[in-house]
């Protein structure tokens, strides 16, 4: 996917998806250093913001693993990242099918808790899995780093009775999702 590229969440038979995986994933880059290349551990935090007609109603992340309703889930703190080898070093699982009604929109991020700069990280991306048979539907990589501390990766999003999935990739500076509202909220 391209940033701004948004994709249908149907199956290609015509039904809709019920249950999907955000993945996402990132290494240190290396560092020339006096006595050669380094990396140095970076640890980046997923989470998923879920909205309401624009609000936000409630989050998950790695210090509330499962939303309110118990529709999203956080796989796990990962404090290094890269350890997949381009397989997911957090992810976020969504049952689309018990989100409430009025769950209209959910913004995935990830931002460096340790206040690394994306200069520090290379291969990192965000995937959307179906669940239920493992297939990759959509991958966003990110190009290049920067002197900003997260990116609003992608947003999920209901269109009539099903769903699609935007790439935002949006810079941004933060270090937890709260730090990030101001920038997520435009692009709602």
């Amino acid at each position: 996917m391209t940033k701004g590229q948004a994709i249908s969440l149907q199956k290609n038979d015509g039904g809709s998806l019920t249950a999907v995986r955000m993945g996402l994933g990132w290494q240190a880059a290396p560092r020339r250093g006096l006595f050669g290349s380094r990396t140095r551990e970076i640890d980046l935090d997923a989470s998923a913001v879920l909205f309401a007609d624009k609000q936000p109603v409630d989050v998950v992340f790695f210090r509330h693993l499962v939303s309110d309703d118990g529709s999203v889930r956080h796989t796990g703190d990962n404090l290094v990242g890269g350890v997949g080898q381009g397989g997911d070093d957090e992810a976020i699982l969504v049952d689309l099918q018990r989100l409430p009604v009025h769950i209209d929109q959910i913004v995935f991020t990830v931002n460096s808790f340790t206040g690394q700069t994306f200069q520090e990280v290379q291969n990192a991306f965000c995937r959307l899995v179906d669940e239920t048979n493992g297939q990759e539907l959509a991958r966003y990589t990110l190009a290049g780093g920067g002197a900003y501390t997260a990116q609003i990766m992608a947003k999920v999003h209901r269109v009539g009775a099903g769903w699609s999935m935007t790439a935002l990739g949006t810079p941004a500076n933060g270090r937890t999702f709260q730090d990030l509202m101001p920038s997520i909220l435009p692009l709602l």
